[in-house]
């Protein structure tokens, strides 16, 4: 029974993610590049490498609808603008605890940065943005020239 556990010379049990140096080696990559694009202050990536705050665009008849998740945010550390038919949305998010305290954490920092390129021409001066229970929603009235180019035709049976 011995011979099937992999044992090192001070005779305890090898883990299974130091028994393969590749592993090691690709946590410590992954943990020097996270800490890259947070001292840098670049967008941040959530735990599964999408760019974060995630967001949601909706488009109707009459207006876009743009939704963005910013949970433990207030409406101060967040910033809006749209210019050139792309909605930027940035802000920051501080930490609640100190380094020394954390020990594991899957939760992202720092500032964010996320440009939305508009599907259609918006009045800019007529945007609207509500924010509740960490979430954005902003909403941006399409132009009167684009609500006529977007008509719907009617189908008629012959």
């Amino acid at each position: 029974m011995k011979d099937l556990i992999p044992w090192n010379r001070s005779r305890q049990p090898i883990r299974q993610e130091d028994a393969i140096p590749f592993h090691s080696l690709h946590r410590d990559i992954n943990r020097l590049f996270d800490d890259a694009f947070r001292d840098f202050g670049l967008p941040a990536f959530g735990a599964s490498g999408r760019m974060w705050p995630s967001i949601e665009v909706t488009e109707h008849e009459k207006d876009i609808c743009v939704t963005a998740e910013l949970s433990g945010l207030d409406e101060k550390d967040v910033e809006i603008a749209v210019e050139d038919g792309v909605l930027t949305i940035r802000g920051e998010k501080h930490t609640e605890v100190d380094d020394k305290e954390r020990r594991y954490t899957e939760r992202s920092y720092g500032r964010f940065e996320r440009r939305v390129t508009l599907p259609a021409e918006v009045e800019e001066e007529r945007a609207k943005a509500t924010f509740k229970n960490g979430l954005l929603t902003v909403t941006l009235p399409k132009s009167e020239r684009e609500q006529a180019r977007s008509r719907r035709i009617p189908i008629v049976n012959s």
